[in-house]
């Protein structure tokens, strides 16, 4: 940190004036997976080396614990925490100054020393922000925090009885937010109007998947499709498409599980992209290629691929232009042929063990991996991977870091940090 009181001012200044010229034309990170849900930042000029004392614009004290991705529209960023007890969701402006800070309902906490009642993240269109907690409240907030509509699902659906800790996000669709729910018993899809709140649609999802099996924490996709939006759904030992209009189920594809092991519970969420659903399963031993379309029971038409791996149990993999990045729970990262299911290149980390619960983004041609020890491991994107840089903060990490307009935010357990180039 500059040593005078004057250099201080003028550097704040400076992170202000930037944040304003930026903000108009910001690029925006509106749901747990980025612009696109495949974990690709836009833009370019992201910074490849920091420390928790070199190249940090700012860091937020965060008031409790979360596990949930921050995500940004214009100058706002949104994320949720437990707060004194309480589900809260916080909104930051770009330069780290805390504009609001808004509590709906009692906190459920955890069950995993990973994990909290604020797992899932948020999503934003832009004029609303949409929030889901363990506790089972889903809310809609206006930008400047005001509670537009709230509901509790468990109370209107019944009880969570997953084993573990709320981890699914919501999403949205042309016209609503969306949450899945896949536990032991009662699965479905809810649909809830995005300006009133009013249930649009439920649809039930209860599939024939044994013991722990049935359960998810995995995030559907929105897909468009020819006909209207396609909601892709994993969990189960299943993959199913449904109308977004509707929630009527269009296809399902099976064999996930075939030897139907009771734990295969699901975290790993579905990517998109080259016209493939991507299903990483089986507790990190396989990734299922899929076809959209068709209808029914697609499961021997509509498969592209299926590998055994690499593929991870917890991190979401990355797609974009014809490669899949996957990062294993240890810290493999592999890049793979999504057309073939090829690897074409695999890296294991050198000199230290890690575990890895974030998932991995691509920003600006190269891959960025945090791990629990909350350092980023920075790789090169190109007909290999190579690795440039490893970045330490010293502070548990498990959300997955969010990119934009040339900065990196990562959320440790006690802060939200603000890296750039300075």
């Amino acid at each position: 940190m500059p040593a005078n009181r004057l250099l201080i001012v003028c550097t704040s200044v400076a992170i202000l004036f930037v944040t304003s010229a930026v903000s108009d034309a910001a690029e925006n990170w509106p749901q747990w997976r980025g612009p696109a849900a495949n974990g690709v930042a836009p833009g370019a000029g992201y910074p490849i080396k920091w420390s928790a004392a070199e190249n940090v614009l700012w860091k937020y004290k965060l008031p409790g614990l979360g596990a949930s991705t921050p995500v940004i529209w214009g100058n706002d960023i949104f994320l949720t925490c437990e707060n004194q007890g309480k589900n809260s969701v916080l909104c930051l402006d770009r330069s780290g100054k805390e504009r609001w800070s808004v509590s709906l309902g009692q906190e459920v906490p955890a069950k995993n020393r990973k994990a909290s009642g604020s797992n899932p993240s948020a999503v934003t269109d832009g004029e609303n922000v949409f929030v889901y907690f363990k506790s089972g409240e889903l809310a809609c907030l206006s930008a400047d925090g005001k509670i537009v509509w709230q509901k509790n699902l468990q109370q209107m659906y019944g009880a969570d009885t997953l084993w573990w800790d709320l981890g699914t996000s919501p999403v949205l669709t042309k016209k609503d937010v969306v949450v899945a729910c896949m536990q032991s018993s009662g699965s479905y899809l809810a649909a809830f109007d995005k300006a009133s709140g009013e249930p649009d649609w439920k649809q039930d999802r209860n599939l024939d998947a044994p013991g722990e099996s049935e359960q998810s924490y995995t995030t559907p996709l929105v897909i468009d499709a020819a006909g209207g939006q396609t909601i892709v759904v994993l969990g189960a030992d299943h993959v199913t498409g449904h109308n977004a209009a509707t929630g009527k189920q269009l296809w399902i594809v099976g064999g996930l599980n075939p030897d139907r092991r009771q734990n295969w519970r699901s975290i790993s969420s579905p990517v998109f992209s080259d016209g493939l659903v991507v299903a990483p399963y089986a507790r990190g031993e396989s990734l299922t290629a899929i076809r959209l379309g068709g209808e029914g029971n697609v499961t021997k038409s509509h498969v592209a691929w299926s590998t055994g791996g690499p593929a991870a149990d917890v991190p979401t993999p990355v797609a974009s232009d014809g490669k899949l990045y996957v990062c294993t729970d240890h810290g493999t990262v592999a890049m793979i042929d999504i057309a073939s299911g090829n690897v074409l290149d695999e890296q294991e980390v050198q000199g230290r063990r890690v575990t890895v619960s974030a998932s991995p983004v691509l920003a600006g041609g190269h891959l960025y991996v945090t791990d629990e020890g909350g350092t980023t491991s920075v790789y090169r994107a190109g007909d290999k991977l190579e690795l440039v840089a490893e970045n330490a903060l010293d502070d548990f990490a498990v959300a997955t870091p969010v990119f934009a307009d040339g900065r990196a935010y990562i959320r440790t357990d006690g802060f939200l940090w603000c890296i750039g180039e300075k």
